[in-house]
């Protein structure tokens, strides 16, 4: 199944792509639905590393949602516009986490790519896109909605905090 956002984003497409790397704005965009903590050695880095991250989390900052592994992969490409094949290619930096979840009930979803894409917009602003893939085998469409609802607060509280980065 598949979550999409895509968003305009008041800010540099720098700010935007330091945001995208940073557990402080992940845990930020999170709360208070989810409240993460690092389980690695010395807690959250101050910027995601490509590689592995233990986390534990909790619905709402009381109830344990298990314990997962963020596996962060970062990528830059060029893409052409859809609307015009003359025109020069866009710089898109993607964050690409391909995590999973370690225990119950966050081993529910057996499949999961989380890209998140930031890439420059005229006057100095960022088109933000988030695609979630995911399957949690017969309990997808309870999982999509679920995932739906977390994803449009995240989009929200991303547009809320932007023009501060």
């Amino acid at each position: 199944m598949r979550v999409l956002l895509k968003l305009e984003l008041d800010c540099e497409p720098d700010a935007a792509w330091a945001a995208l790397r940073s557990p402080t704005v992940f845990r930020q965009v999170s709360a208070p639905i989810m409240r993460f903590e690092s389980l690695d050695a010395g807690g959250f880095p101050e910027t995601w590393s490509d590689g592995e991250h233990r986390l534990s989390a909790r619905a709402f900052g009381l109830i344990p949602a298990g314990e997962q592994l963020v596996n962060i992969r970062t990528e830059e490409r060029l893409e052409h516009a859809s609307h015009g094949r003359h025109q020069a290619p866009t710089p898109v930096r993607i964050v690409h986490d391909t995590g999973r979840g370690l225990t119950f009930p966050l081993t529910l979803t057996t499949e999961w790519h989380h890209r998140m894409a930031v890439s420059a917009l005229p006057g100095g602003r960022t088109l933000y896109r988030d695609q979630l893939t995911f399957s949690a085998g017969l309990l997808s469409p309870a999982a999509w909605a679920a995932y739906w609802v977390f994803w449009q607060w995240r989009g929200q509280a991303l547009k809320r905090l932007a023009p501060g980065w």
